[in-house]
């Protein structure tokens, strides 16, 4: 008995020892696996800025008439510079005229502007992507610099204030919405989001401007526009106060320009996996409703909304250059506005980079959102799975 014990023992240990073995070898396979299609989709979107970079350096240039802009620029500051001079004017014709051109030459040098556009284009691709763009030519940061870094650092978190408050409450009200319409499907407020679903086809600013009639002139009730309050209160409660009534307008819009639309084709996903056959299944064997709709319906419908969301986040992205110009508000896209109508090349490629890693970063999360919400997806499985 004892030598049959001893026998068993051993086994169990062996057996033990080859499936611990066998989970680290698997840990270690997904772990490979998630780091080469991590990277692999970093390349891949990073291939894709770059190139969408590119393009907006050929257009904010003009395919390069920009820089005759810049060189008349560069001419008449430097032929007025030399009109105060009195050193210069005492001097004969030639050599005033002489020394005029060495300076354009030198100012157009320090620019690249003696270079064709061509080879310029991917100097200013260089400098792009890694926003050492230099000093602004007109807009210049709420402290006083034209350090074009300093320009854009500013203005990002006020963007990113309003624009992730808006997006947060848009996705959690429409899901919160979808799921109780789904079940009062062919009510009065189904009807009633339905027939309010093409109201979504207008942008937010379109809805701004009423609610700025209605809230801000006529009633009086909420700010016109900005973001906090002139002066800014020192104390941050009041801050804060502050900063949320002026976000209520702007964060309204962008509720009203896809709150419906959201809700009714999420609504629509709810549905279809509501009628599936394991719901029916789980509803016999008498589990409560909230079960059911928790692990049953929404989370198999996540990777769907998810992407519906992630693609009207782009479309808000870049709906953000009106928005903030009609609320005041001192972010990104009021930025972005001003600097087109200045000509302000350095500030427009820099802030289309910034929407561009932004843009990039929606993607790449996305797919390991797929993967935390949905057992079927396994990130990086190749052609075995979903990824």
């Amino acid at each position: 008995m004892s030598l049959e014990r001893r026998s068993l023992e051993g086994t169990i240990a062996v057996d033990a020892e080859a499936v611990s073995s066998a989970s680290r070898r698997a840990r270690l396979a997904t772990f490979t696996r998630m780091i080469r299609y991590t990277v692999i989709r970093l390349v891949a979107l990073f291939f894709t800025v770059v190139a969408g970079v590119y393009l907006t350096i050929l257009i904010a240039n003009m395919g390069g008439y920009v820089d005759q802009i810049r060189r008349a620029q560069i001419r008449e500051t430097i032929d007025l510079a030399a009109s105060e001079d009195p050193a210069l004017r005492l001097m004969p014709e030639e050599e005033r005229t002489r020394i005029i051109e060495e300076r354009v030459r030198l100012a157009e040098a320090r620019l690249r502007l003696d270079q064709p556009f061509f080879v310029r284009s991917f100097y200013y691709l260089r400098d792009a992507l890694t926003l050492n763009l230099g000093f602004a030519e007109r807009l210049v940061s709420d402290s006083g610099s034209k350090q074009v870094r300093l320009v854009i650092t500013e203005r990002l978190p006020p963007t990113l204030v309003l624009f992730g408050t808006s997006n947060l409450l848009l996705f959690f009200t429409a899901i919160i919405a979808a799921l109780n319409l789904s079940r009062r499907y062919g009510s009065r407020w189904d009807k009633l989001v339905m027939a309010m679903a093409p109201t979504s086809a207008a942008p937010g600013w379109f809805y701004g401007l009423f609610l700025i009639l209605i809230f801000a002139a006529a009633l009086r009730l909420l700010p016109f526009g900005g973001m906090v309050e002139a002066p800014p209160p020192d104390n941050p409660v009041l801050y804060a106060r502050s900063l949320l009534k002026h976000m209520v307008l702007p964060v309204s819009a962008t509720l009203m320009s896809a709150l419906f639309f959201s809700t009714y084709s999420w609504r629509t996903f709810f549905l279809i996996f509501s009628s599936e056959d394991y719901v029916e299944m789980a509803k016999a064997k008498g589990l409560p409703n909230r079960m059911i709709e928790r692990r049953y319906v929404l989370r198999p419908t996540l990777p769907n909304i998810i992407t519906s969301f992630a693609l009207m986040l782009i479309s808000l992205w870049t709906g953000a250059i009106i928005l903030e110009t009609v609320f005041n508000w001192p972010g990104l896209g009021r930025l972005y506005f001003r600097a087109i109508g200045l000509y302000d090349t350095p500030v427009i490629v820099a802030i289309a980079v910034v929407y561009a890693y932004l843009l990039g970063l929606t993607l790449f999360l996305l797919d390991f959102l797929y993967a935390l919400v949905d057992p079927r997806v396994r990130v990086g499985e190749g052609r075995g799975g979903r990824a």
